[in-house]
């Protein structure tokens, strides 16, 4: 069984009925809103969404093409995209981390064996932003490490900006980054992920 297969708050979810046509028959439409993990063919839609979003802010994107397309081989079921009607509206992309802290290899390397899940980037298309859908991307992500057996830690790093809203989220500061990226500083946060046994216990996982 696929780990979608088992997680029903990542199968689609469909907040309208179908469209259907005069005659009473339905029609065949794409999802008004979906949940799935990612796949090496939304590599081009992510990093337009990505570089538009961070280039303006920062200068650079946390994610390149070509890395974006490597950890989306490597491992797609640690990433979410959030479509509308087919279209790319928001993604997170992961990776698996194995140290207590993130180091400058985290920006690059997914360690199999690790227990920490190393969050890349979260991106919302332009149109979409101010609408909560970060918060709310964010979140069904979360639900969704809890029923990987692998998972015990989300981190991420931020610019101070963005400590608040990821507070909001349920991460805490654990101080200074060790990372950097062209002379950016960031904090390191983090976000406790239960047992795996304990939440499939609570959770219906």
């Amino acid at each position: 069984m696929s780990v979608l297969s088992a997680l029903p708050f990542l199968k689609p979810v469909h907040l309208r009925s179908p469209r259907s046509s005069p005659g009473g028959q339905r029609r065949h439409t794409l999802p008004a809103s979906e949940f799935r993990c990612l796949s090496p063919e939304d590599a081009v839609s992510v990093f337009e969404i990505e570089r538009e979003a961070f280039i303006s802010v920062s200068g650079d994107c946390p994610l390149h093409l070509d890395e974006i397309r490597h950890f989306l081989n490597l491992c797609p079921e640690l990433s979410l995209g959030w479509f509308e009607e087919g279209r790319l509206v928001a993604f997170i992309i992961g990776s698996l981390w194995d140290q207590e802290r993130l180091q400058q290899e985290a920006l690059t390397l997914h360690k199999p064996r690790g227990t920490a899940v190393h969050i890349h980037v979260l991106a919302v298309h332009r149109t979409f932003r101010q609408q909560g859908k970060g918060s709310i991307l964010m979140w069904r992500y979360l639900q969704y490490l809890r029923c990987l057996p692998c998972a015990r830690r989300a981190l991420l790093m931020c610019e101070d900006f963005l400590v608040p809203f990821y507070q909001k989220c349920g991460f805490e500061a654990l101080g200074p980054c060790q990372v950097t990226v062209g002379g950016m500083a960031f904090v390191e946060m983090q976000h406790s992920v239960r047992g795996h046994a304990f939440m499939r216990r609570n959770s219906g996982c």
